[in-house]
């Protein structure tokens, strides 16, 4: 058998799709390697430690891409910090009606079948989390904000998200994506104004 690192990252990218799609305890490695196009072997190859280890390089990978759109969407340290927030959740609502309102991101779709059930998964989500965190707390520093309510400000921010996300995948609607946007803006206004 002949595997490769694009045999890796294939494997990686259709368990991030299936994850993101159907969860983490409906995706099999079956299912996984199929969907890549690789060798069954070739996924304990490359994550001898199974599904779970496969799990968390899939949280890991796409922590790290949100991470880059958390950069992307908050580029300017001399934005509103509550206008380039509420933008980032209205276009987080065209991102979940453009999904059909599947869940734009597994670690959220991880995070809320694992937690408590599997050490490692809960790590690797609460480290992703934890460094989203950190970037939008240090964009709300650069706008003038205390370090320890920018940090407070940024994890409001990224739970309103998140729960926005799953309210507006029940009702198959963005309203809620676009109620939490101005919640979202408000919060991070009366932050800036106890400052």
């Amino acid at each position: 058998m002949r595997v490769t690192g694009d045999t890796r990252a294939r494997i990686v990218t259709a368990a991030t799709e299936l994850f993101r799609r159907q969860g983490y305890a409906a995706t099999g490695m079956k299912q996984i390697v199929t969907t890549a196009g690789a060798p069954y072997g070739s996924a304990y190859h490359f994550f001898p430690g199974g599904k779970a280890q496969l799990g968390e390089e899939v949280v890991r990978t796409s922590g790290a891409a949100h991470l880059e759109l958390i950069g992307q969407l908050f580029p300017d340290p001399g934005a509103d910090p509550a206008r380039a927030t509420a933008a980032a959740f209205e276009g987080a609502a065209e991102t979940l009606r453009e999904l059909e309102f599947t869940d734009p991101c597994p670690v959220a779709t991880v995070a809320l079948e694992v937690a408590s059930t599997h050490e490692g998964l809960r790590l690797a989500t609460a480290e992703v989390f934890g460094t989203w965190t950190e970037a939008l707390a240090a964009f709300y520093a650069g706008a003038g904000m205390a370090p320890e309510t920018a940090r407070a400000t940024a994890s409001s921010v990224i739970a309103l998200l998140e729960g926005a996300f799953m309210l507006g995948r029940a009702a198959h609607d963005t309203t809620p994506v676009r109620a939490a946007a101005r919640a979202a803006s408000a919060i991070v206004r009366d932050a800036l104004t106890a400052g």
